[in-house]
Protein backbone atom coordinates (compact mmCIF):
# COMPACT_ATOMS: atom_id res chain seq x y z
CA UNK A 1 0.00 0.00 0.00
CA UNK A 2 1.37 3.53 -0.86
CA UNK A 3 0.50 6.18 1.03
CA UNK A 4 -0.23 9.62 -0.12
CA UNK A 5 3.00 10.70 1.96
CA UNK A 6 5.15 8.49 -0.59
CA UNK A 7 3.26 10.01 -2.85
CA UNK A 8 4.41 13.74 -1.80
CA UNK A 9 8.36 12.43 -1.52
CA UNK A 10 8.26 10.89 -4.97
CA UNK A 11 7.26 14.09 -6.46
CA UNK A 12 9.56 16.29 -4.20
CA UNK A 13 12.28 13.39 -5.23
CA UNK A 14 11.02 14.23 -9.13
CA UNK A 15 10.40 17.73 -8.34
CA UNK A 16 6.70 18.11 -8.95
CA UNK A 17 4.28 19.54 -7.31
CA UNK A 18 2.13 17.26 -6.32
CA UNK A 19 -1.30 18.95 -4.75
CA UNK A 20 -3.08 16.63 -1.36
CA UNK A 21 -5.84 15.62 -3.65
CA UNK A 22 -3.84 14.44 -6.28
CA UNK A 23 -1.57 13.18 -4.02
CA UNK A 24 -4.63 10.86 -2.57
CA UNK A 25 -5.65 9.65 -6.45
CA UNK A 26 -1.87 8.51 -7.17
CA UNK A 27 -1.34 6.73 -4.11
CA UNK A 28 -4.60 4.23 -4.62
CA UNK A 29 -3.67 3.95 -8.43
CA UNK A 30 0.10 3.34 -7.64
CA UNK A 31 -1.01 0.66 -4.96
CA UNK A 32 -3.74 -1.39 -7.81
CA UNK A 33 -0.19 -1.25 -9.67
CA UNK A 34 1.81 -2.68 -7.04
CA UNK A 35 -0.99 -5.38 -6.25
CA UNK A 36 -0.85 -6.53 -9.93
CA UNK A 37 2.75 -6.93 -9.74
CA UNK A 38 2.01 -8.82 -6.58
CA UNK A 39 -0.12 -11.16 -8.88
CA UNK A 40 2.57 -11.52 -11.47
CA UNK A 41 5.12 -12.63 -8.56
CA UNK A 42 2.70 -15.40 -7.37
CA UNK A 43 2.57 -17.22 -11.01
CA UNK A 44 4.86 -20.12 -11.17
CA UNK A 45 7.45 -19.70 -14.12
CA UNK A 46 9.59 -22.25 -13.29
CA UNK A 47 8.94 -24.11 -16.60
CA UNK A 48 9.36 -21.48 -18.78
CA UNK A 49 12.78 -20.28 -20.32
CA UNK A 50 13.71 -17.01 -20.20
CA UNK A 51 13.43 -14.74 -23.31
CA UNK A 52 14.60 -11.68 -24.12
CA UNK A 53 12.79 -11.23 -27.49
CA UNK A 54 9.24 -11.61 -28.14
CA UNK A 55 10.06 -12.92 -31.36
CA UNK A 56 11.80 -15.73 -32.44
CA UNK A 57 14.69 -13.77 -34.18
CA UNK A 58 18.34 -14.64 -34.18
CA UNK A 59 21.37 -12.64 -35.28
CA UNK A 60 19.92 -10.60 -38.19
CA UNK A 61 23.53 -9.44 -39.66
CA UNK A 62 25.45 -10.67 -42.66
CA UNK A 63 28.51 -12.65 -42.21
CA UNK A 64 31.51 -9.97 -43.34
CA UNK A 65 32.97 -11.29 -46.56
CA UNK A 66 34.85 -9.39 -48.77
CA UNK A 67 33.01 -8.48 -51.81
CA UNK A 68 34.15 -6.55 -54.95
CA UNK A 69 32.96 -2.82 -55.16
CA UNK A 70 31.89 -0.23 -57.86
CA UNK A 71 34.15 1.23 -60.95
CA UNK A 72 35.14 4.53 -59.90
CA UNK A 73 33.47 5.46 -63.65
CA UNK A 74 30.46 3.99 -62.17
CA UNK A 75 30.40 5.85 -58.99
CA UNK A 76 31.03 9.35 -61.33
CA UNK A 77 28.72 8.88 -63.64
CA UNK A 78 26.32 10.19 -61.11
CA UNK A 79 28.35 12.98 -59.67
CA UNK A 80 27.05 16.70 -60.55
CA UNK A 81 30.88 17.51 -60.95
CA UNK A 82 33.69 15.42 -61.46
CA UNK A 83 37.33 16.67 -61.33
CA UNK A 84 40.87 14.37 -61.37
CA UNK A 85 38.88 11.41 -61.29
CA UNK A 86 37.15 13.03 -57.55
CA UNK A 87 33.99 13.87 -56.79
CA UNK A 88 33.64 17.72 -56.52
CA UNK A 89 31.55 19.22 -53.99
CA UNK A 90 30.76 23.34 -52.65
CA UNK A 91 33.44 24.38 -49.95
CA UNK A 92 32.24 24.00 -46.69
CA UNK A 93 34.00 25.52 -44.38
Amino acid sequence: MITKEQVEHIGWLARVNIDEEDASEFASELSTVLDYFGQLDEVDTSDVKPTYHVADIMNVFREDEPRGSLEQDAILANAEEVQDGYIKTPKII
